[in-house]
């Protein structure tokens, strides 16, 4: 099976959930999507704000919001304290091992601690709206022993904010709700390729600066 027809078997198992369980079925995939990246957000929320529209399932936009954001946020607490009790290391090692499995590599940890080491805690919050980041910057929070109130915060924030929004486009979209994911898909590459750009603009700004003090080491001696 392709990684495209695997994603397809998630999102419908996802809506099958979401469709059936209600509220705790949305809390239930929105906990997962943060623990387990190939769960998309993007097929989620617009779906719940669909169903909101459509007045099924008691859902409302507010209440899809909520849920959307408790979800998350009991999901990333999972990570921050993978951080918090097993160290960067450890944390690799299991990348290495397990990764493959959700479809994640010691690259995006690489990423996730770049953009924490450069933003600080505030990535916690705009983080939340960026692909695999969104997952694994909790990761670097955890490790670096962040405020766990601050980090929570963040987080909820973050998370609503994203619900939202998603949600928001699906009530207004209707029927249509899957045209989120097209336009998800469209910036979150956009977001990608902005952050490796960002990623290299640091290294080199980094090499220079430390290029710059041994210079200036050499013309002390």
């Amino acid at each position: 099976m392709g990684l495209s027809h695997l994603l397809d078997s998630v999102a419908m198992w996802v809506q099958g959930i979401i469709q059936s369980m209600g509220y705790p079925g949305l809390g239930i995939v929105m906990f997962l999507e943060n623990v387990f990246p190939p769960i998309p957000s993007e097929a989620v929320l617009p779906m719940a704000g669909w169903l909101a529209f459509e007045k099924e399932g008691n859902f409302t936009l507010w209440g899809v919001t909520l849920v959307g954001a408790l979800g998350s946020v009991s999901g990333a607490l999972v990570f921050y304290g993978l951080g918090y009790w097993f160290g960067e290391q450890r944390v690799r090692e299991l990348l290495r091992r397990y990764g493959k499995w959700m479809l994640l590599t010691e690259a995006d940890f690489d990423t996730a601690l770049d953009w924490f080491a450069r933003y600080g805690e505030h990535v916690i919050f705009f983080g939340r709206m960026v692909p695999i980041v969104r997952s694994l910057v909790s990761i670097p929070a955890g490790i670096a022993g962040m405020n766990l109130g601050r980090f929570n915060l963040y987080t909820a924030i973050g998370t609503a904010l994203w619900s939202f929004l998603l949600a928001l486009a699906g009530y207004l979209l209707g029927k249509n709700w899957p045209l989120v994911m097209e336009w998800v898909g469209r910036y979150e590459k956009i977001v990608l390729v902005l952050a490796v750009v960002a990623g290299g603009a640091f290294v080199v700004s980094r090499l220079r600066q430390q290029s710059k003090d041994v210079e200036g080491q050499k013309s002390k001696v």
